[in-house]
């Protein structure tokens, strides 16, 4: 995401700051070469979204322009469609946020030190606050979102009519009490999580800190600090505000930091000090000097800041550039030393606050059926009414006739459909996470559980979801000979040669030319180890008794106690294999690099600068220098594609890096150049000026470093592998049976993507693989769609470039072709590609995805799909955290959708269509009594009659459906063809509603005229057999209905039947009691009962023997 540009306002006006009219010169477009350092989307580079021209220049809109006009093609011919927006929801920039919370534009800002009574504008206090309501809008925010849905506001326009007397037809609290009880269940929730979150919120608002000030150190709350105060944070302790790290207790001048909260890594960060400001002799002269921090305006890139401090008192005045890795953002933890910083963005204002946008708030198909159902039965209730008026010829005063009927007939819209629905979700929410087959899977969104049962599209990460993210180095090659796993021991051997071997040994006599070729590999392969194990930004940590103990790693370096931290797993294989065959590194600071020989020689480097990986650059750099001998060099690796244009000339890198790749092996080229002092002093020169910039920072920063990235002499290749995780095979075989499409996402090349698919059996052996070739404009990508089209039953393999290009020209026919795949593999994608996918899908085919990644680049697609599923790996909890569901393994998966998803939308099918039948039975029992006695708006049932056949007398074994299963796990994981036949539906359709409304009808007119039949003398009998019969009924229908008796139904059909026949007793006003104790009475009700029940059994029988459902065979 572009960030809003810090000194330009919306029209492109240049605000004043410090310094603007110095820099004003600098605020040019920006050349046609930045183009191909923009990442795709066009997007600011990192770090560098910042800058802008006038009049908006190449800062917010100019990376899309420049994109815009490098995919420009030359065929005369107008696109198809337009592009889609990558994102449906629409986002409010950072200005457009704060503007409406009231904080006014965000501006950037001059901080000085020490002295937050010298602010030039207002902030916001250091408070957190994650509630949705106060003690004042609590109540009418809850009622507010209840009721602004239809059918519950329908139900309170029902209760309320119950106060005009003309419209009353029983008791109050026959309305008001369903009612009542489903505000309460709501209210109470939103209460416990209202009080959870205040309670978390108090907490963080009250840590204490200490605040450095004139007066020594004070101790001060969190949501008292404010811009500007300088803020000491011990280790382990939670940074409470957004600030710039000036100083460390650390004796090598930096700190780590603890950021899985932030971006979810759980790699630590290093993070220095200003230098200025650590080279003070004490913290409190940080109050004793003049000077400031300048600032961009806040905004939501956690990744990158521009900035820069300025020390006034000094002869000359001194500045520094500062960036992320001078930033400590709130929310994260010092891992180690204490460290002191100045406050820069307080409250809403934080990074991590304006990070925390609410996900979208995801409807389950199955909830949107149901409630499509709802409607068809309000059309039914109007439509009764309609003619029962009607069939009074609209005698009197109708209209008010009409309003009563509606009343009366109300139960055919349940109300108790809702309640049951969220509880069974509660419970089967319960069920998974109690699974001990799938441990550790988390249900973070309990709200769609019965979207499991239906996926029809998996769309998958690799790195870390389907392989391991654990990185073993497999593969060395220096162009003329690899070294594979099973001859490390001879790079070992002659790296031992090296150290151990004096530098000019005695040639002896006809052994010259053998030793002189020796000596040549043993240099080639030390020179390829020795850059390995520099460049690199790794550091070795020292723990004892699990306590980090640098100053006992510099004395001793032990390796037993040593832990390399680094962002990348890469980079931890790559320094863990140099380790092995000999050359280790023991000890890393700001400025300094130790590696040890194989002879315990400790070598000295000197980090004179370092250029870390990006997404956009794809390498990285470091310049070191030899304390031993002086010598400067400059090491450089990256991906095959950058590096094939930096590195010297040769005829094997493409091709070797290719073998790698198929071989699934993850390739780096590492290469290296000498330096001269002073050719080192002039690049430093022009570095350090391109750094103290703020507008086009980034590109004046890569512009220096591209200097020296020329003819550097290529030194060797890396191939790691990155291994599958258990049962990957199975598991995605089991998902292909079931009837779903898996579709591989991924950022890696395209070799590696194929390499991986046909490992894992993503693509089955007999099927071919169509590699869609790299497309750039209109005319390309439509010859290739022909190409491909021709193909059938074949797997794609498609690059992220080509992807976009064919969705720009030919976005309904590269879907339509994409769908027909059985397999289909993205690589080199962009995370909102990804999501963009997701989306396309959906809006394509109208069926629900299902997303699966590890890592905060899948967090958009998690968020996208219908169902996300997140894999806590590697790579953090970022993904994890924001998914609808968490698991551990990939292979969990499985069963998570075989088992639970299944069985969730079969008993959530159940249930409705149940408490639909219910409702809908006493509904034709009240019409036929309507009918009978002249269409008179009279209820049937009163008082507590009505309220206790939807709650004790029926509810627990109605609920209890949610146990029921037709198959057991065993035989759903065994036969994944039986999820198959979810995806079409059946479960819950028009069809099987109708046939539940037709058996309500049928049932309720049976009791209804039985009950009319057979009654005696008083009206009071008809009520007593007709309610009778029609509990009896429906706890008959609940045994028929369930296909697995489990205990607890047992319990809940025998618990409501003695509720019922004891509550007799107390409901003489409505019952007779002495006549329900006669012989007459029991007969009447078991013959009533009989007639609407034994039909339907007949029919299951019958049904069961001529047309088995597909799972009755496996179950026998």
């Amino acid at each position: 995401m572009v960030r809003p540009c810090p000194s330009v306002g919306p029209r492109g006006r240049l605000r004043a700051w410090p310094g603007a009219r110095e820099l004003a010169p600098s605020l040019r477009a920006r050349p046609a070469r930045c183009r191909r350092l923009l990442p795709r989307g066009g997007a600011a580079p990192a770090g560098g979204g910042a800058e802008a021209g006038p009049g908006g220049g190449p800062g917010c809109a100019g990376g899309a322009a420049v994109k815009a006009g490098d995919m420009t093609d030359n065929i005369p011919l107008q696109p198809v469609r337009q592009k889609k927006r990558m994102d449906s929801r629409p986002r409010a920039g950072c200005s457009e946020w704060l503007r409406c919370c009231g904080g006014g534009e965000p501006r950037p800002r001059t901080v000085w030190l020490g002295h937050p009574e010298k602010r030039d504008q207002r902030y916001p206090r250091n408070v957190i606050n994650n509630q949705k309501y106060n003690f004042f809008t609590f109540l009418p925010g809850v009622l507010f979102n209840q009721f602004k849905y239809f059918f519950n506001l329908y139900f309170l326009l029902l209760a309320c009519s119950q106060f005009v007397p003309e419209m009353r037809l029983g008791a109050l609290y026959t309305y008001w009490v369903p009612l009542g009880f489903v505000l309460a269940v709501t209210i109470i929730r939103e209460a416990v999580e209202e009080i959870r979150c205040y309670t978390r919120d108090k907490e963080v608002n009250a840590q204490v800190y200490s605040r450095l000030t004139a007066r020594g150190t004070v101790k001060v709350k969190s949501s008292s600090i404010q811009v500007g105060d300088l803020i000491i944070v011990e280790k382990n302790q939670r940074v409470p505000a957004d600030m710039i790290f000036l100083r460390t207790s650390e004796k090598n001048g930096s700190c780590f930091l603890r950021t899985d909260q932030l971006d979810g890594e759980t790699d630590w960060k290093l993070r220095l000090p200003v230098a200025c400001t650590q080279r003070l002799p004490t913290a409190a002269d940080l109050l004793q000097i003049r000077s400031y921090v300048y600032a961009e305006e806040p905004n939501i890139d956690i990744h990158n800041f521009v900035g820069t401090f300025t020390r006034e008192d000094s002869d000359p005045p001194i500045s520094e550039s500062l960036s992320i890795e001078n930033a400590l953002w709130a929310g994260t933890i010092t891992a180690s030393g204490t460290v002191v910083g100045v406050v820069l963005y307080t409250g809403r204002e934080l990074r991590s606050v304006m990070n925390t946008a609410n996900p979208r708030s995801k409807i389950g198909l199955f909830d949107l059926e149901v409630n499509c159902l709802t409607k068809i039965l309000f059309g039914a209730l109007v439509v009764v009414s309609l003619v029962m008026v009607a069939l009074q010829h609209f005698a009197g005063r109708w209209y008010l006739q009409i309003l009563r009927f509606l009343l009366l007939f109300s139960n055919i819209i349940p109300i108790s459909l809702r309640v049951n629905l969220d509880m069974g979700k509660i419970v089967y929410s319960w069920v998974i996470r109690r699974d001990s087959k799938i441990p550790g899977t988390v249900v973070r969104s309990s709200t769609i559980p019965e979207q499991l049962g239906r996926i029809s599209y998996l769309l998958t990460d690799k790195t870390g979801t389907l392989t391991q993210n654990e990185m073993v180095f497999k593969r060395l090659h220096l162009g003329t000979v690899a070294y594979g796993l099973d001859s490390m021991d001879e790079v070992q051997s002659h790296i031992f040669s090296v150290y151990t071997q004096p530098q000019d040994p005695p040639a002896q006599k006809g052994s010259a030319p053998t030793t002189k070729v020796r000596r040549t590999m043993s240099s080639r392969v030390h020179e390829a180890v020795k850059a390995i194990a520099l460049c690199h930004n790794v550091t070795p940590v020292y723990e004892s008794n699990g306590v980090t103990d640098q100053a006992e790693a510099e004395k001793q370096y032990e390796d037993s106690c040593r832990v390399y931290q680094a962002s990348s797993p890469d980079e931890v294989a790559l320094v863990q294999w140099t380790e092995s065959v000999g050359l280790t590194l023991v000890g890393r600071d700001q400025s300094s690099m130790q590696l040890r020989t194989p002879g315990d020689q400790i070598l000295n480097f000197t980090i004179l600068q370092l250029f870390p990986f990006t997404y956009e650059s794809k390498r990285m750099g470091i310049i070191v220098r030899d304390e031993s001998t002086g010598e400067i060099t400059f090491y450089m690796k990256g991906a095959d594609v950058v590096m094939a244009g930096i590195v010297q000339y040769n005829d094997w890198l493409e091709e070797e890096c290719g073998n790698m790749a198929r071989e699934g092996l993850r390739v780096l080229v590492v290469a290296k150049k000498s330096l001269a002092e002073e050719q080192y002093q002039d690049f430093e020169a022009r570095y350090v000026q391109a750094k103290l910039s703020v507008h086009d920072r980034s590109l004046k920063v890569a512009t220096v470093i591209e200097s020296l990235e020329m003819e550097m002499e290529l030194l060797c290749l890396t191939g790691v592998e990155d291994q599958l995780q258990a049962d990957v095979r199975p598991t995605l075989e089991t998902l292909r049976n079931a009837g779903i499409k898996v579709w591989m996402l991924t950022g890696d090349k395209l070799e590696t993507a194929t390499c991986t698919a046909k490992n894992a059996h993503l693509v089955t052996r007999n099927q071919d693989i169509h590699i869609f070739r790299l497309v750039t404009n209109r005319g390309e990508a439509h010859l290739e769609l022909n190409a491909f089209r021709r193909k059938h039953d074949c797997a794609l393999v498609i690059s992220g470039d080509s992807l976009e290009v064919c969705l720009k020209y030919y976005e309904y026919e590269f879907m339509e072709l994409a769908c027909q795949c059985p397999a289909v593999v993205c690589c080199r994608c962009a995370p909102t590609q990804k999501a963009q996918i997701v989306r396309l899908l959906q809006e394509r085919t109208g069926r629900l995805t299902c997303a699966v990644g590890d890592g905060g680049n899948d967090v958009s697609m998690i968020q996208e799909s219908d169902c996300g599923v997140g894999v806590e790996g590697k790579e953090g909890k970022q993904a994890s955290l924001a998914a609808d569901f968490s698991i551990t393994q990939f292979r969990h998966l499985g069963r998570l959708l075989m088992v639970h998803g299944r069985n969730s939308y079969k008993r959530s099918a159940a249930l409705s269509q149940f408490v639909i039948h219910r409702s809908l039975c006493i509904s034709a029992m009240q019409a036929v009594f309507s009918s009978v006695f002249y269409f008179a708006s009279v209820p049937l049932y009163q008082g507590f009659l009505i309220i206790g056949y939807s709650t004790i007398y029926t509810m627990f074994p109605v609920f209890s459906l949610v146990l029921d299963k037709d198959v057991k796990s065993e035989v759903a994981m065994l036969y994944p063809e039986l999820y198959k036949d979810l995806l079409k539906g059946r479960p819950l359709s028009y069809k099987t509603f109708l046939i539940w409304v037709l058996i309500s009808i049928y049932q309720g007119s049976t009791i209804m005229y039985g009950a009319l039949l057979l009654f005696e003398s008083e009206f009071v009998h008809i009520v007593a057999i007709s309610f009778t019969s029609l509990i009896l009924t429906e706890l008959l229908m609940v045994a028929l209905t369930i296909q697995s008796w489990h205990w607890l139904m047992t319990v809940a059909e025998l618990l409501s039947l003695a509720c019922y026949i004891a509550s007799l007793v107390f409901l003489h006003e409505f019952i007779d009691v002495y006549f329900i104790a006669t012989l007459s009475f029991l007969w009447k009700v078991s013959v009533i009962t009989l007639v609407s029940c034994l039909p339907l059994y007949v029919l299951k029988y019958l049904r069961r023997r001529f047309s088995p459902p597909s799972y009755s065979k496996l179950t026998s």
